[in-house]
């Protein structure tokens, strides 16, 4: 339970990076004599805030967050900041001294997880990591995602999906298109491209290091965006969801089969997973999943956590997702 703790209590908050995980991160304390009442506030004027306090402190230049909407849950209000086209859920405490950007854990009971050793077995493992492609934690599970993808794309069926909606503008309809269109035209090379991407963002020069056919995938991208009409939803915004988020449509199917919530999203076998992102408790969960391990499963991985968004480093937290 205390390691469980340990690997999913986030330590930071960074909103400039996209709220890439936290705790208690800032405090306006203030010194109270015993028995005290606290000084409350309403949920409005604590967002405002919150939010005043991220863009005075948090945010790089050029940079803004406004307030979306602000509501009361679990003894906290939560409030949605939008940042440029994104949105981000956070929580600040009612005295409006502790911002949280994510809900506070319950000592009530644990979070539902399926144990590595009740994984479904097969002889060749399906694993299915959905992500949307500017997703802050989908990346970081990219990268711990990756070296097992190296490892045991020749024993299991292992493969990167999307979620059927974006939250990172039209970029993200793009990139979604371009990492489709490479698995599905250049697989051999999509593993250096991919690599590549997670640490640096640039689509075009990672096209170029894994020496991938650009023509050939403009032309996938470009039967794929009429085949499923991504484009012409993105133009209708009344076929967003909740009118917020455009539609990327490709893999929908499997997003309802498998109740995709959010990126990141690991299924093997059929049955979502919750792992760390780290590159070796993701080869355990695939490497349970066989029913008999081959020898590949022998090998150690890195245990270190992968940093949120782009760029290499480590982080202490698993949490956090775009959903």
């Amino acid at each position: 339970m205390l390691q469980k703790l340990k690997n999913n209590l986030p330590a930071a908050i960074i909103i400039a990076a996209f709220v890439i995980g936290g705790a208690l991160v800032y405090s306006d304390l203030y010194e109270k004599e015993e028995g005290e009442q606290k000084n409350l506030l309403s949920a409005q004027a604590a967002a405002e805030k919150a939010v005043g306090f991220i863009n005075a402190n948090l945010l790089g230049e050029g940079s803004e967050a406004s307030l979306k909407e602000v509501s009361d849950e679990n003894g906290l209000y939560k409030f949605v900041l939008v940042i440029g086209e994104s949105e981000f859920t956070s929580y600040v405490t009612k005295d409006g001294n502790f911002l949280f950007p994510d809900p506070p854990i319950s000592m009530e009971e644990e979070a539902e997880e399926a144990p590595v050793e009740d994984a479904v077995k097969s002889e060749v493992p399906d694993v299915k990591l959905f992500v949307m492609s500017y997703c802050p934690y989908g990346l970081q599970a990219e990268k711990g995602f990756l070296p097992v993808y190296d490892l045991l794309k020749e024993k299991a069926d292992m493969g990167l999906y999307f979620v059927d909606y974006i939250m990172h503008g039209k970029k993200e309809i793009d990139e979604n298109l371009t990492q489709y269109c490479i698995q599905k035209e250049e697989e051999s090379k999509f593993s250096s491209y991919l690599s590549c991407f997670v640490l640096s963002g640039s689509s075009e020069d990672c096209l170029q290091s894994a020496q991938i056919d650009k023509a050939k995938i403009a032309s996938c991208v470009a039967s794929a965006d009429q085949e499923f009409g991504i484009t012409e939803k993105y133009n209708d915004q009344s076929t967003w969801r909740q009118g917020t988020y455009p539609l990327f449509g490709i893999h929908s199917a499997l997003n309802q089969q498998y109740s995709v919530q959010g990126s990141p999203t690991l299924v093997i076998n059929g049955k979502a997973v919750s792992v760390n992102r780290d590159a070796e408790s993701i080869k355990k969960a695939v490497c349970s999943a066989f029913s008999e391990p081959p020898s590949e499963c022998d090998q150690v991985l890195s245990s270190a956590v992968p940093t949120a968004g782009f760029g290499g480093g480590e982080s202490d937290s698993s949490s956090g997702g775009c959903g």
